[in-house]
């Protein structure tokens, strides 16, 4: 975890223009940014690097900082954070990602019919047999995460054919203007960056979506 003094001054440099490249960043400069001493700015600087949030190289007009790809992971998952606070005040949440291939497994809940009644019944639609798949930013892993708080919508496990089924849980959710749910299979395996998405239309033609185009998911607390 990133201590507290080390992400101010990383959202500095990010200030000062290191997400987009190179940028000259004295320790002075920096302790002065920051309202401390010129040898603190430099260790946190030194803990920024062993972290692997910046790298650095040192020239002979002074030193050049670069912030790494998992130190702009770090500045998105606060920016997350505090966009999900005030988002939620909005009375509503936002998880952005890519359109990619699926796992299949909500597309093999929807098409047996004791799940296909209980979404029916429970979610107010009939769902198209396929899912939308998608993974998430770094930004929305973290908001992704705390929805596990919200209230889901339990979908039963049952019996059927001499075959148990397990259950699995929704959380209803808007893509555009088309009513949505995230479904989670009981004991899935996802990784924690793919959510894959029910809906009673057939998203990818209906907006016209393809692998890796960008989709936003829109969901109601």
């Amino acid at each position: 975890m990133v201590m507290a003094e080390d992400l101010q001054c990383l959202k500095s440099i990010a200030l000062l223009g290191g997400l987009s490249g190179q940028v000259r960043v004295s320790s002075q400069s920096l302790g002065k940014e920051l309202d401390i001493s010129p040898q603190t700015a430099s260790r946190r600087l030194i803990s920024l690097e062993a972290q692997g949030l910046i790298t650095r190289a040192l020239r002979a007009d002074g030193q050049y900082i670069v912030i790494t790809g998992a130190g702009g992971d770090t500045l998105s998952k606060e920016y997350a954070d505090y966009r999900s606070i005030f988002e939620e005040t909005a009375g509503h949440t936002i998880l952005k990602g890519i359109v990619i291939d699926g796992l299949g497994e909500g597309r093999y809940y929807v098409s047996i019919p004791g799940y296909h009644r209980q979404f029916v019944g429970r979610l107010g639609f009939e769902p198209f047999p396929g899912t939308l798949n998608i993974r998430l930013s770094p930004a929305s892993i973290g908001i992704r995460k705390k929805l596990e708080g919200h209230r889901w919508i339990p979908i039963e496990g049952f019996t059927a054919d001499e075959r148990t089924f397990g259950g699995a849980k929704c959380l209803p959710c808007k893509i555009g203007e088309f009513p949505c749910a995230i479904v989670v299979p009981g004991r899935s395996h996802y990784p924690e960056d793919i959510i894959e998405i029910i809906s009673p239309a057939e998203l990818r033609k209906e907006l016209n979506l393809r692998e890796t185009d960008s989709v936003t998911v829109e969901v109601a607390i």
